[in-house]
């Protein structure tokens, strides 16, 4: 966490509102390292002893989990190379400092989860999840059942034989790809090695969740139930 102004940090403690923590601050409720802060713009971060009335203040950041539909253009990393865009200047409203979970390339739209919870983002991602990944690519020629065939029967990436779970044509350029893999380019890899030119890729599902019809470039906040169904799990949790 980097430096907050003091009146948010008590906020995210839970302390009380924005508003409220000020007021407790410029009352003299409030010490900083022993010392007692009037200001409540003052900078503070986990690492100062922090009291309100002699209580000592502990500082948790509250986890937020947000799908995307991730526009094109867009780089899924916290690092910013020269003037190239990536996805968190979508987020720059929220405080929290937030990741992606996994990542698609910088042509790939579609659903993205972005979270500050490592613990969560490590579930998703982590092979024992088997989580399956759903994309939908549109191509520069009609596909063919021999482009289907190649496909589904995998390629070499990285020392490792990877195929995918299921591949099925939509429409005449049109298809949907399900991998659980997830290496790095892999659906590109796989189509263009059956001969086919991908004009665009999207992934539209994760595990048991799917994008939904969230504009591109858009953002909203995960629900409790979101959380579970990309595991499979809310099912289970129903009927218990």
């Amino acid at each position: 966490m980097g430096k907050k102004r003091l009146a948010k940090y008590l906020a995210a403690a839970g302390v009380g509102s924005r508003r409220a923590c000020e007021q407790i601050v410029r009352a003299g409720q409030v010490t900083v390292n022993g010392s007692v802060v009037l200001l409540p713009q003052t900078c503070v971060d986990e690492s100062d002893c922090i009291t309100v009335n002699g209580h000592r203040c502990q500082y948790e950041e509250s986890k937020v989990y947000f799908i995307l539909n991730k526009p094109k253009g867009y780089l899924c990393s916290s690092k910013r190379t020269g003037k190239r865009q990536v996805v968190l200047d979508l987020f720059e409203e929220i405080d929290e400092r937030l990741f992606t979970v996994g990542r698609l390339d910088k042509d790939t739209t579609g659903l993205l989860l972005v979270t500050n919870d490592g613990h969560f983002a490590h579930r998703v991602i982590h092979p024992s999840s088997n989580l399956k990944k759903e994309y939908v690519a549109k191509t520069g020629q009609e596909i063919t059942g021999d482009h289907l065939k190649a496909i589904s029967s995998g390629i070499m990436m990285e020392g490792t034989f990877v195929k995918p779970k299921k591949v099925k044509k939509v429409r005449k350029g049109t298809l949907k790809i399900v991998i659980s893999e997830g290496k790095k380019r892999e659906v590109r890899r796989l189509i263009e090695n059956a001969g086919l030119t991908i004009k665009e890729l999207k992934r539209t599902r994760i595990g048991g969740l799917p994008l939904g019809n969230l504009p591109l470039g858009n953002w909203r906040p995960m629900t409790d139930k979101e959380k579970a169904v990309i595991f499979g799990e809310w099912k289970m949790a129903s009927s218990d």
